[in-house]
């Protein structure tokens, strides 16, 4: 009964080969290597490059914000290295919850998959109220149902929340046409974006690149500061290469979310390929708009002066090409529409895979016999991020999604030489050059990023962990599969024909 029992590498193979026939427990493969990359752009490419552009450079970095993403892409890749090794050599669902249960043990394995529960669904939550909120501003609708203050329910969050949860139910391959046409729609504008931009850069605005440090007003002491600071004694102060680093780990939020792509090996016609073209795609495309597009809007608009909801939108309106702006918000709308969908669809394979380890309730993965996804659960989640997005204001909760993804990536790092050890012989279609060291350097990475964040984060990431393990101890401990030493692949629960 060790809470540090590991699941046979056999087993996780076993369960990522079942499609689902024979009365398997397993889904359908249907996805192709554009397909991945659709989906990780899909929710890469969201809030962080129409609306953590403005509020970082403003609030922390100045134009420095552009090497606050770089940074941030660059830890995202190395982890996205990691993702590649592992996702093709065990293509599964569950991405870092099923290796963490391979490699380092139960607990680990609850603890990350609680985790990733936590950062899909507060991401999923707040981009659908900042959808909301810029539907309003492009259709002249009423604040008070679509806006983020004022509102005392977020119709307009709910509402695209339950839209696209049917139609991440329906099917996955419905999910895909839709995500890889709003890609298309909004890496396009972003493109655009970036050439239109470069008429408008005045060299002015971008010095001095990285501000002076300043003493940080009153509000951000105390719990506002970052972890470093706060460890260290050190005074609170923006700007400066500390305010780099600090914008680096919250902007990090754009690029949290690409680990959705490994949750879809299961799903994949040819994992063992498209599973590492899927991932690195995403980051290189995504690293590539980001740092042009945050160039572009710092050297358009003093830092100082740049809008914090809308930063690209208001720069293009302040050089008088309001037409542009009006693209920009259709492209925020298609863009913030892709995460959304993208996050209820991983959350439904993250539960799934839990589920399908008895972790939580084994009944509700269910996967629908002509639908072929796990349609119980991600119905239970759907409903569950719709009362988030319609009911709380989550803004102050954004940060949260951070720090799960970057746990996340700390304990993937760490599970590639732990595999490697334990399993030299297992074919690995793609391996992480110079591991163990990059793997080492990106697990620090990540951690590094970590404590850059609020000591209200971790507060508030420490509570929802107390919670998970309230919920593992109480339940998954003696009831998951492992302790009643069930058959990797469980028959599926008879579900009645459509």
């Amino acid at each position: 009964m060790s809470v540090l029992r590991t699941k046979p590498i056999k087993d996780v193979i076993a369960q990522g080969e079942a499609d689902g026939t024979d009365g398997q427990l397993g889904l359908k493969r249907r996805l192709g290597a554009i397909d991945l990359t659709g989906f990780g752009i899909g929710i890469v490419i969201g809030t962080g490059i129409f609306t953590l552009t403005g509020i970082e450079a403003r609030d922390s970095a100045g134009p420095g914000v552009v090497i606050s993403f770089a940074i941030a892409g660059v830890v995202a890749l190395l982890a996205a290295l990691c993702y590649a090794e592992l996702a093709s050599s065990v293509p599964t669902a569950g991405s870092a919850y099923t290796y963490a249960y391979a490699t380092m043990g139960e607990i680990v394995a609850w603890i990350i998959g609680w985790d990733l529960l936590l950062e899909f669904a507060l991401g999923a939550a707040v981009v659908a109220r900042g959808w909301s909120g810029y539907l309003a501003e492009l259709l002249d609708l009423p604040t008070r149902w679509f806006g983020e203050e004022g509102s005392t329910v977020n119709i307009g969050a709910i509402a695209i929340v339950l839209i696209l949860g049917v139609v991440a139910i329906v099917g996955i391959r419905e999910s895909a046409r839709i995500t890889n046409l709003l890609v298309l729609v909004k890496v396009s504008i972003c493109v655009f974006v970036v050439v239109a931009g470069l008429f408008f850069v005045k060299a002015a605005n971008l010095t001095p690149f990285i501000p002076p440090a300043e003493p940080a007003g009153s509000g951000d002491d105390g719990i506002k500061q970052p972890v470093t600071q706060a460890l260290l004694g050190l005074e609170p102060s923006v700007f400066g290469f500390v305010g780099v680093l600090s914008a680096a780990a919250v902007v990090f939020f754009a690029y949290t979310g690409f680990e959705a792509v490994a949750n879809l090996g299961e799903e994949t016609r040819k994992p063992k390929r498209d599973l590492t073209l899927g991932l690195l795609g995403t980051l290189l495309i995504s690293t590539v708009l980001y740092i042009g597009v945050s160039l572009v809007v710092v050297g358009m608009v003093p830092y100082t002066e740049i809008d914090r909801g809308a930063p690209i939108a208001s720069a293009f309106e302040s050089v008088g090409a309001g037409w542009a702006a009006t693209l920009v918000s259709i492209a925020a709308v298609a863009g913030l529409t892709s995460v959304i969908l993208v996050d209820l669809v991983a959350m439904g394979r993250i539960g799934f895979a839990i589920a399908r380890d008895g972790l939580i309730p084994p009944s509700i993965a269910a996967v629908h016999p002509r639908w072929g996804t796990p349609y119980r659960i991600s119905a239970i989640m759907t409903v569950a991020v719709a009362l988030l997005a319609g009911f709380l204001p989550l803004s102050a909760l954004a940060d949260l999604v951070s720090i799960g993804a970057l746990c996340a990536f700390v304990l993937v790092s760490i599970a590639v030489p732990i595999l490697r050890r334990k399993r030299p012989d297992l074919e690995r279609p793609f391996r992480v050059p110079f591991s163990p060291v990059l793997p080492v350097v990106s697990a620090l990475a990540c951690f590094y990023l970590m404590l850059n964040l609020s000591v209200e984060t971790w507060l508030r990431f420490l509570a929802w962990m107390l919670l998970g393990a309230v919920i593992y101890f109480g339940y998954g401990h003696r009831r998951n599969r492992l302790a009643r030493h069930e058959p990797a692949v469980a028959p599926a629960p008879r579900e009645p024909s459509a």
